[in-house]
C-alpha cells in the first residue's frame, strides 16, 4: 500500500505563525500607547478628567527669577479659570518643571511631556532652552507658548510654537528709532553676550541702527557666564559714547552697569525686557541705573485698568509686585486656555489652530497670531526714574 503523501503540519511552523500574530498585536498596542498627544487611532479626544498643562522655566540658577515670575503669572491665570470651573467643567492640572536654564535639561523635560501626555506647555523664558525643546514638541504636536524673544524662535518655523511677546526685532527697532531719531544719538556703543538671547539682541539692534545710518562706536561681546567686564568697558569708555546698548539677561546686565559706573562711565544704558526688571535694578543699584532707556510692551502695572487689576491679584496671591514676565505668562496662559475652550478641549494640531485663531486683548496689547507664531509686534519706550520703570515723557 502507498502511504498518503499529504504532509503533516509542522509544530515549528505553527509556533512561528502564532509568534508573528502575537508580535503584530503587541506592536499595534505599543504604537497606540506611544502616539503623541492629540493623536489617536480614531481621532477621538478626551472629554473628561483634568487637562494637563506644563510650565517649564528655570527655578534654579542665574535665571531663576525669570522662572519664578513666569510660573506665578501662568498659575494666576490657571487658578482664575479653575475657580470658574476650568474648561467646560474640566480643571486645568498645572505642573512646574525646572529646566535650570539648560538646553539639555529642557530637551529631557520635553521628552517627559510627550510620554506623560501633556496637551500644552507654557515657557520657557530662555530662548536657547525653548529652541532646544522645539523639535521634540513639534514632532509630538504639543503647542508651546513661550516668553522667549529671540528671532531664532521664529526661525524654527514650528506650527506649534507661539510667542507671548514681541521678538528682538520689534524690541530693538523701536529702541533704535528712539535713540537715533528722537534723542539724536550718533555715538552708540554696544555690549552683548554670546548666548541665544544676547546674539538675538546684538543682531537685531545692530541691523536697526545701521538701517538708520549709524555704525556703533564699538561692539563688545562677552560670555554668558562672565562676571568681570573691565576690558570690554574700558574699550567702551575710550569711545566716549552718548548711550550704551546692552543685550544681556538681568543679573549679568546689572553687573555690567555697576562695573561701568565704577569705571567712571556716565553714559545712559539702553536695552529691552531685562533692563526693566527689579532684578536688573537691584543688581546694578538704584543710582547706577538712573536714566536707563527701555523698550518694552509692559512698562508698569499702572498703565491700564487691566494691568492694575492683574497687579492687585498678583499681589494678593503672592505678596509680591508684578512685572513684565509675569504679565507675559499671564497673557500666554489666558490665550492657551481660551483656545482650549473654543476647541472644546482639543489637543495637537486642532489646539494649535485654535491658538492661531484666537484674538486676545491682553496686558501687553492685542494678540493676533500669524503663521510665524508671533502675536504682537509693538513695544513702547520707558525710562528708569528713582528705581522705577515709567513711560518716557
Amino acid at each position: 500500500m502507498t502511504r498518503s503523501s499529504t504532509p503533516r503540519p509542522r509544530t515549528g511552523t505553527r509556533t512561528t505563525a502564532r509568534a508573528v500574530v502575537c508580535t503584530a498585536s503587541a506592536l499595534a498596542v505599543a504604537l497606540t500607547a506611544c502616539s503623541a498627544p492629540g493623536e489617536s487611532d480614531d481621532d477621538t479626544k478626551a472629554t473628561s478628567g483634568p487637562i494637563k498643562v506644563a510650565v517649564v522655566n528655570a527655578q534654579s540658577g542665574q535665571l531663576s527669577s525669570l522662572g519664578d515670575w513666569e510660573y506665578k503669572g501662568a498659575k494666576l491665570a490657571v487658578d482664575e479659570w479653575n475657580e470658574k470651573g476650568g474648561v467646560d467643567g474640566r480643571k486645568i492640572q498645572l505642573k512646574l518643571f525646572d529646566d535650570q536654564g539648560d538646553p539639555t535639561t529642557g530637551t529631557n523635560i520635553a521628552r517627559r511631556l510627550v510620554s506623560d501626555k501633556y496637551v500644552a506647555m507654557i515657557g520657557t523664558a530662555e530662548s536657547a532652552v525653548t529652541i532646544a525643546m522645539g523639535p521634540v514638541l513639534q514632532q509630538a504636536k504639543i503647542p508651546n507658548i513661550t516668553s522667549g524673544q529671540s528671532d531664532g524662535l521664529v526661525a524654527l518655523k514650528s506650527p506649534y510654537l507661539f510667542l507671548n511677546g514681541p521678538t528682538s526685532t520689534t524690541y530693538d527697532s523701536t529702541l533704535a528709532q528712539h535713540l537715533v531719531k528722537d534723542k539724536g544719538y550718533k555715538k552708540i556703543a554696544m555690549i552683548t553676550n554670546n548666548g541665544s538671547f544676547g546674539k538675538g539682541e546684538h543682531d537685531a539692534f545692530l541691523k536697526a541702527v545701521k538701517d538708520l545710518g549709524v555704525t556703533p562706536s564699538t561692539d563688545q561681546v562677552v560670555t554668558t557666564d562672565q562676571k568681570e567686564f573691565s576690558a570690554a568697558l574700558t574699550k567702551i569708555r575710550s569711545t566716549k559714547p552718548q548711550v550704551i546698548f546692552i543685550g544681556s539677561e538681568e543679573v549679568e546686565a546689572g553687573l555690567i552697569v555697576k562695573q561701568a559706573r565704577d569705571l567712571g562711565i556716565t553714559a545712559p544704558f539702553a536695552g529691552a525686557a531685562p533692563q526693566g526688571t527689579p532684578v536688573f535694578i537691584d543688581t546694578a543699584g538704584k543710582a547706577a541705573v538712573e536714566g536707563t532707556i527701555v523698550s518694552s510692551p509692559y512698562l508698569s502695572n499702572d498703565v491700564s485698568d487691566a494691568s492694575k487689576k492683574f497687579a492687585a491679584a498678583y499681589q494678593d496671591a503672592y505678596g509680591k509686585e508684578a512685572e513684565l514676565h509675569g504679565a507675559k505668562a499671564y497673557d500666554g496662559a489666558n490665550i492657551l486656555l481660551t483656545a482650549l475652550k473654543t476647541s472644546n478641549g482639543a489637543s495637537g494640531q486642532e489646539l494649535a489652530d485654535a491658538i492661531r485663531d484666537t484674538r486676545y486683548k491682553g496686558l501687553l496689547g492685542d494678540f493676533r497670531y500669524d503663521e510665524s507664531g508671533v502675536g504682537i509686534t509693538r513695544t513702547t519706550i520707558g525710562v528708569i526714574r528713582d528705581g522705577e520703570l515709567v513711560p518716557q515723557q
